[in-house]
């Protein structure tokens, strides 16, 4: 999966993006001012960042130039009031920028389309002989072609980038239903049976009272 540098010096909200991005399979990487996030940038292999433009020591402004020279997409987080930030910030060459407060489903919309539009996001994630092939929307078992919903590669999708991991049914609602359906957890479990039956596999695990694991 690709992985994320988080500039941004207010810990809470670095923290709840960590979350909620680690949760749907990005790496994450961190830093809490600009000085951090300049040794992650010249020291790590970095797919996207997201860049506070008010850090310390050295604001977005100093490193979206050093960005842009790497070639690595940049998203910027603004202040709700702070037009004149997200006008340089794209001026300067940032591919997108985010208002804080913001919904994690919004950022994680934007991330991927900024992945997908920069090149930078995976085509294809393998697991056993379950290919999934992410630009074709489709997906094969050794070697053949399963007919799936786009709910049901969704769902696939998560819990194989998340493997090992258990992902609740709430979580898997909000991920792949959205915040505005009004479907309950039900909706998950019987998609799960469904992906259980169109793969043959028994390495989605129900752990009960909490969700779903996918197994190695």
């Amino acid at each position: 999966m690709s992985v994320i540098l988080v500039i941004e010096d207010e810990e809470p909200i670095r923290e709840l993006i960590k979350l909620n991005l680690s949760m749907v399979g990005y790496e994450i990487l961190e830093a809490c001012d600009g000085e951090e996030g300049l040794k992650c940038i010249n020291n790590e292999k970095v797919d996207l960042v997201l860049l506070d433009i008010m850090l310390p020591k050295q604001d977005g402004y100093e490193l979206l130039p050093i960005l842009l020279k790497k070639n690595i997409p940049t998203i910027m987080l603004t202040a709700k009031d702070r037009l004149k930030d997200k006008v340089k910030g794209l001026d300067m060459g940032a591919d997108d920028y985010v208002t804080k407060p913001f919904e994690a489903v919004e950022l994680l919309a934007r991330i991927k389309s900024v992945l997908r539009r920069t090149g930078k996001e995976k085509t294809e994630i393998v697991m056993d002989d379950i290919e999934i092939c992410l630009e074709q929307w489709k997906v094969l078992k050794g070697g053949q072609e399963v007919d799936l919903t786009y709910k049901e590669f969704d769902l696939l999708r998560l819990l194989i980038e998340n493997k090992g991991n258990v992902m609740s049914r709430e979580r898997l609602l909000e991920l792949v239903w959205g915040y505005e359906f009004e479907g309950n957890t039900r909706t998950v479990d019987m998609h799960i049976q469904r992906l259980r039956n169109k793969l043959g596999t028994d390495k989605i695990k129900t752990i009960y009272k909490v969700g779903y694991r996918m197994e190695d």
